[in-house]
């Protein structure tokens, strides 16, 4: 009997990973992930960029959101810090037809992640007039990983992973529910978030355990193109558990709309 329902579950992950992988090649997840990347870099890194410089508690900045996102530590944080850290009169020297291009491009950035949701739930792409809800998702992303880097400062250890962990599963719940225009219910949503979370937490082991050395080696190498470059790679990774996790919690829940019972 134990044989019989082991078996059946070892069926039952090569269905879901089948299913998975074929409705990865569909959304064209990997090109989706380097989509996310660029974006990423290109349209919100200079926002990001400014909104760090005008925190007034001057907790680091831009950068050590970037070296608490990696996980880096010692001359890896370093050599990032010095690539990514914005001169002080960054704010000053930013016109407000600058910033509200840099919003702008921000908003494009949400549009995308937005896009990728309602293709992972296979809905219809939302009308323009939707565009509000991209730019208070963008203020709640920005909020979010201000945050993130609070806790870093504020608590340590086991207390701090907790923490961190409970506030991205509640952002990506809610992030995908909002951007969907509330056409998907909150339980449905619920294991995406999950999915996604336990896919930044393995990305932040791996990056401390490759992208630590990876950053050194290549700014010596290279300079600050071989650092922009490994931030490139890990933004990628970062698309591809946004996205991936989604789809992931797409299944998961169609599999337990399917259980009788």
């Amino acid at each position: 009997m134990n044989d019989r329902g082991a078996a059946g579950r070892r069926s039952a992950l090569r269905s879901f990973a089948s299913e998975l992988h074929r409705r990865g090649r569909e959304l064209e997840l990997m090109h989706r992930a380097l989509g996310f990347a660029t974006l990423a870099l290109v349209t919100l890194a200079p926002l990001l960029i400014v909104v760090a410089a005008a925190d007034p508690l001057r907790q680091g900045g831009f950068a050590l959101w970037l070296v608490d996102g990696m996980e880096l530590s010692g001359r890896s944080a370093a050599v990032l810090s010095d690539v990514f850290s914005p001169p002080r009169e960054v704010v000053g020297t930013t016109s407000v037809w600058g910033g509200l291009l840099l919003a702008l491009f921000g908003v494009s950035f949400g549009a995308s992640v937005q896009n990728g949701y309602e293709r992972v739930w296979r809905l219809p792409a939302g009308p323009w007039h939707r565009i509000w809800r991209q730019a208070v998702w963008l203020v709640a992303l920005m909020v979010y990983l201000y945050g993130q880097v609070q806790t870093r400062t504020l608590f340590g250890g086991t207390y701090r992973m907790a923490l961190s962990v409970v506030l991205g599963v509640l952002f990506f719940w809610w992030s995908q529910h909002f951007l969907l225009g509330n056409q998907v219910r909150w339980r449905q949503v619920l294991p995406g978030a999950l999915a996604t979370m336990a896919g930044l937490v393995g990305l932040r082991a791996f990056s401390s355990l490759v992208f630590t050395p990876l950053i050194v080696t290549n700014a010596v190498s290279y300079g600050a193109v071989g650092t922009v470059l490994v931030v490139e790679s890990w933004l990628v990774g970062v698309g591809f558990v946004v996205h991936g996790g989604a789809l992931v919690g797409q299944l998961v829940w169609e599999r337990l709309r399917r259980r009788p019972g």
